[in-house]
């Protein structure tokens, strides 16, 4: 509880003359006579004794007015929080390629794809290592052949974990139509997402856009696609859109499942290539930064890396609106409190009534 006007409580020292005045006004004659002896021997009424309220019903009355004239408010606060979040595209390598098995889960041998799906998660919900981006809208579009929107930018993360959890390597019977890697095409369905006019006014209404970035795993060379990763990357940089890439997995050689014609799966030694190059140019050109993860650990610290660099900006805004307690009922502490005017107006009432009937006297 504040005060508006606390300097009006002083007016408080000036109500207890005022009570000791009333309490002792009965004392002085009304009316002049020779003795009134016999009178102090009788026993004194409820109504005679009921007149000593009248004093206190007027003091508390003009105390209580005094209180509303120091205005006792209170504040209701209320808090509001704007975040400047982050647009975030992630693009998600699922070709035949993301089948090696060059990435390790608790001990065990997992395919790129599966290490991915990890790291993605701690990234996003956050883990031990991540904070998460509760704030940020981010979106997901998986890559073989051809790209493909799989989940829209979003605030509904849980949605987003459940999509990436559905995204499964494309299948050997796939592969002869959706198999290789159109990474300029995913690019650029990135950058056109970020830079639709309706998405932006979606992220207005969860707060303000500070950056737009899209995030590239892959671990290949553009094999498929309309689009080079080159004209991308120049339509990415047009519309202010950083891209980070992250190549994934060993140089030179890795274990790949292979099912030979009865359908027995044994691993055989692949050769594998990034092409670093177009990565890193792709990156560079767009102001981003390119990264090589060779495993889960690295590419967990990569992904902290890019938390650090594009963190979300929340703001704090704090807003008080006061009840005046003179004549609003407020709750405090669970109790409700009623109007002090309306008090006042009706201890004034209630001495009039008495004073007029029950403890009436004459003179």
């Amino acid at each position: 509880m504040t005060w508006h006007n606390p300097w009006m409580l002083c007016l408080l020292v000036l109500v207890l003359p005022i009570w000791w005045r009333w309490l002792n006004r009965g004392r002085h004659s009304a009316v002049r006579f020779s003795s009134v002896r016999w009178l102090t021997r009788q026993r004194r009424t409820t109504r005679v004794k009921g007149r000593q309220v009248i004093p206190l019903i007027r003091t508390l009355a003009m105390g209580l007015l005094v209180v509303c004239l120091a205005r006792p408010q209170q504040p209701h606060q209320e808090t509001k929080i704007l975040s400047k979040g982050v647009a975030i595209q992630m693009l998600v390598d699922r070709s035949s390629s993301m089948q090696a098995m060059d990435f390790k889960l608790e001990g065990r041998r997992v395919n790129r794809l599966k290490a991915v799906k990890k790291v993605f998660k701690g990234f996003v919900l956050g883990d031990e290592d991540l904070g998460g981006r509760p704030d940020d809208l981010i979106g997901m579009i998986a890559f073989a052949g051809y790209a493909d929107d799989r989940c829209p930018l979003t605030l509904d993360h849980a949605f987003l974990i459940e999509v990436l959890d559905q995204t499964e390597i494309v299948s050997p019977e796939q592969r002869w139509e959706e198999d290789g890697t159109a990474i300029g095409d995913a690019i650029a369905l990135a950058v056109e997402r970020l830079s639709d006019r309706d998405r932006r006014r979606e992220v207005t209404s969860a707060g303000t856009i500070k950056s737009r970035i899209v995030i590239l795993l892959t671990d290949g060379e553009n094999t498929a696609g309309d689009l080079s990763p080159k004209r991308a990357a120049m339509l990415a940089a047009n519309y202010g859109i950083k891209i980070y890439t992250i190549g994934m997995g060993t140089t030179g050689v890795a274990p790949m499942p292979v099912r030979d014609p009865s359908g027995k799966v044994s691993m055989q030694p692949m050769r594998v290539t990034v092409d670093e190059t177009m990565l890193k140019r792709v990156a560079e050109n767009t102001g981003g930064r390119y990264w090589r993860a060779t495993d889960t650990d690295s590419m967990r610290e990569i992904c902290a890396e890019i938390d650090a660099l594009e963190k979300t900006e929340i703001e704090e805004k704090r807003y008080f609106q006061y009840s005046e307690m003179a004549t609003d009922a407020v709750r405090i502490r669970g109790v409700t409190v009623p109007p002090i005017l309306p008090l006042v107006a009706g201890l004034l009432a209630l001495e009039v009534l008495l004073v007029n009937t029950w403890l009436r006297k004459v003179p």
